[in-house]
């Protein structure tokens, strides 16, 4: 069965994710409906040998589609996602604003696929940085009950968007030939630089980012009492998320047994032999479905500790592919079946 799709954000970075990941996998597409804001309305969209005409995000643009894709903003989100839903659309949203929402699924795929079933029409994608870190710890969790890790991100730009990419190619130029470059998306200059500062503040000291990882992860992983510290940096590299990882468990840690269960688990593969220099980068990761993990060693912290890096791409497995997985894992259940 093909599917009518809806993308909304389709002229931004990750719907452009979307549309490539869609093709690749060979999604079943009968009508590509591309949206975006009433600026880029009436422009081109090739996909499967046809060309789209972008709309209009609005209400009425929902009508008659089976699924469509958010990946413009919390506050389109807030405004859009329900009035897909009252047209019997299936929503599946990139953005926090439903995240949290307890009567709305937060899924990663290969962790929580069971979750789908009692969807009420919005399922929400995960932040970037947890999805990854998860591609790591979850195969782990299982393994030997995870209790609690303190995680350091090393963010790529990607994350922010396609207007940060082209800051910070700008900022390298720039700085070859010795110009100024002055920062206007971040509040500091990217290039040659490390920002701990991602997503805006809260009174506590931490930021909106930083709580996500311990919010998504009790939820995605259904542990209410997982304890999580967070520091996010975002780094001066284009595409691809890094996370710095010390992970304490319930049950005693074996390294080769963690291996094992990396290498086992859908979503990651083990990038790891220190003798040869081999562990996930971010050159290496971007453009791959699976997240790498490696420098897998012992903690010398915790007694039941391991410490790992994990390196995915931010655009795929950190938004795009993840919302594709999911449509996927709907069609594999029937029901991302269209509602007449």
């Amino acid at each position: 069965m093909a599917y009518r799709i809806g993308i909304v954000g389709v002229t931004g970075a990750v719907g452009q994710e979307l549309l490539a990941l869609m093709a690749k996998r060979n999604f079943p597409v009968e009508e590509l409906r591309p949206l975006a804001s009433a600026r880029s309305a009436g422009s081109k969209i090739s996909y499967g040998g046809k060309e789209w005409t972008v709309q209009e995000a609005k209400p009425e643009a929902f009508e008659g589609l089976d699924c469509v894709i958010f990946s413009a903003g919390g506050s389109v989100s807030l405004a859009l996602a329900p009035e897909a839903v009252k047209r019997g659309v299936i929503v599946i949203d990139n953005s926090s604003a439903f995240r949290m929402d307890p009567k709305v699924p937060l899924v990663v795929p290969e962790i929580n696929a069971d979750a789908l079933d009692n969807h009420h029409g919005i399922i929400a994608n995960p932040n970037c940085s947890t999805a990854i870190a998860l591609m790591g710890l979850f195969p782990l969790h299982k393994a030997f009950g995870l209790k609690r890790f303190f995680a350091s991100t090393y963010q790529a730009v990607s994350g922010t968007g396609a207007e940060a990419m082209r800051e910070l190619d700008t900022q390298v130029r720039a700085w070859v030939k010795g110009e100024p470059s002055p920062a206007k998306v971040y509040p500091h200059t990217i290039a040659f630089n490390l920002i701990p500062h991602v997503d805006s503040f809260l009174e506590d000291g931490y930021t909106k980012e930083e709580m996500k990882m311990l919010n998504e992860g009790r939820k995605i992983m259904n542990l209410p009492s997982l304890k999580v510290t967070t520091t996010c940096v975002r780094v001066p590299v284009f595409r691809a998320h890094s996370i710095a990882i010390s992970a304490e468990f319930e049950k005693p840690v074996d390294v080769a047994v963690a291996r094992q269960a990396i290498a086992a688990f859908p979503g990651a593969e083990v990038c790891d032999d220190t003798a040869k220099k081999i562990y996930p980068m971010p050159l290496d990761y971007a453009g791959k479905e699976k997240c790498g993990v490696g420098r897998i060693r012992k903690d010398t912290l915790f007694d039941n500790g391991l410490s790992l890096w994990v390196s995915g791409d931010q655009l795929w497995k950190g938004a795009a592919l993840n919302a594709i997985q999911i449509a996927e894992a709907l069609h594999a259940r029937g029901r991302l079946a269209r509602k007449n």
